[in-house]
């Protein structure tokens, strides 16, 4: 199962155990947003129940639910006692301030654990167009860098009014500046990465070799 169907069903799950008022309560835009989560979700769901059977879906679900109000019953009682601990303290040195939130309960725990997976899988998403938008990019630059390269060599070839010494130098002029663009060397980001991985290596081999020598000597 991908990763991105994995997301999906966690949503599920965070979703199907959430409080149906709170979603009645909320504005437009929430609710829709929420209702496009719920469909993705759904279709995660879905998918898994076809792979490993609709039983063994139920079964998760009903046991990450009572998991995850476990968990946010904790969390929230915790805050609680946190935020009254942080109010006394406050008024104890004589600050008359009050906390923005007065009690945290196990729905808006989940609320906000809904709102951190959709951050999450917003950032994925969109590092990962980000990344792919940059791949394409830099192919492109250098299939154009190529392709300018060759209508240059074949422009060189093709003039036949000038002599041997002339084409051989606008030849190695051209070999020259397709070096300086990097030309032929697409992956030359991946080279780098290799080489400094390489080099971190070397000295933790020359790290080891230095301890084995000083353990030797005493």
């Amino acid at each position: 199962m991908s990763p991105l169907r994995g997301l999906r069903v966690l949503a599920a799950a965070l979703l199907c155990v959430s409080a149906e008022k709170d979603a009645e309560s909320r504005p437009g835009s929430i609710r829709e947003l929420r209702a496009a989560l719920a469909e993705q979700a759904g279709e995660g769901r879905s998918y898994l129940g076809r792979l490993v059977g609709e039983q063994t879906v139920l079964s998760v679900q009903k046991a990450f639910a009572q998991v995850l109000a476990a968990v946010a019953g904790g969390l929230s009682a915790g805050l609680n006692v946190l935020s009254h601990n942080v109010s006394h303290l406050l008024q104890a040195a004589g600050f008359q301030a009050a906390l923005p939130i007065s009690e945290v309960t196990p729905d808006g725990v989940v609320f906000v654990a809904q709102w951190v997976l959709v951050a999450f899988i917003g950032y994925w998403l969109l590092s990962f167009v980000l990344r792919l938008v940059a791949s394409t990019l830099r192919r492109a630059l250098w299939l154009l860098k190529v392709a300018v390269a060759l209508v240059c060599f074949g422009l060189i070839l093709s003039d036949h009014s000038v002599g041997t010494d002339t084409m051989a130098a606008r030849l190695a002029m051209l070999v020259c500046v397709c070096v300086l663009l990097g030309v032929g060397t697409p992956k030359s980001a991946d080279a780098a990465d290799q080489t400094a991985r390489l080099e971190k290596q070397v000295k933790m081999l020359e790290m080891r070799l230095s301890e084995m020598e000083k353990r030797r000597r005493t």
